[in-house]
């Protein structure tokens, strides 16, 4: 199986289009990414498009090199931009998910469907031992979708801005 080039896969699901990074969005993913999104992610927003770029631009050879899964989520009918979902180390036996979605649609179940679709993806065509799921601690919605897929806590991380959990997240069976 050719587990390079991951720009063309798909994981959508009844509600979303869930397709890999792409230039075209860019725009949507900058305009989306705030300080108080990003209270609980080891990265602050970019101050400009421009710099923003430098950062997405590094995405797309490791999506092309099948090293990430760095995904965008849309609505299904509308294309309106959801969040971001992606797989870190896919070639590892122990590969680390993650998932923003953006603020104005917190709390619909988004975040959920997204790391659902990418673990069960991600399940099917790399056969992880689990999935690493750091939240930060404080992040109880984060940790409520981890815990609803069976994540369990087996570890802690110190990050500069927040005190972190690591759940172990099982493969999702096909």
């Amino acid at each position: 199986m050719n587990h390079s080039d991951l720009s063309q896969c798909r994981v959508n699901t009844d509600r979303m289009l869930i397709a890999p990074f792409t230039a075209a969005d860019a725009g949507d993913v900058y305009q989306a990414i705030t300080p108080t999104l990003t209270r609980f992610m080891n990265f602050e927003p970019e101050e400009s498009p421009a710099a923003f770029a430098s950062v997405w631009e590094n995405w797309l050879p490791l999506i092309r090199e099948g090293e990430e899964a760095i995904f965008v989520a849309r609505m299904r009918d509308s294309k309106q931009f959801v969040g971001m979902g992606g797989v870190h180390g896919l070639r590892t036996p122990t590969p680390e998910l993650g998932v923003w979605v953006k603020e104005s649609l917190h709390g619909q179940g988004y975040g959920r469907e997204i790391t659902l679709a990418i673990a069960a993806w991600a399940s099917a065509r790399y056969h992880p031992q689990y999935f690493i799921y750091p939240v930060a601690e404080q992040n109880t919605p984060s940790r409520r979708i981890a815990e609803s897929l069976g994540g369990i806590i087996k570890g802690r991380r110190e990050n500069i801005k927040y005190d972190c959990v690591v759940y172990h997240l099982p493969a999702i069976a096909g």
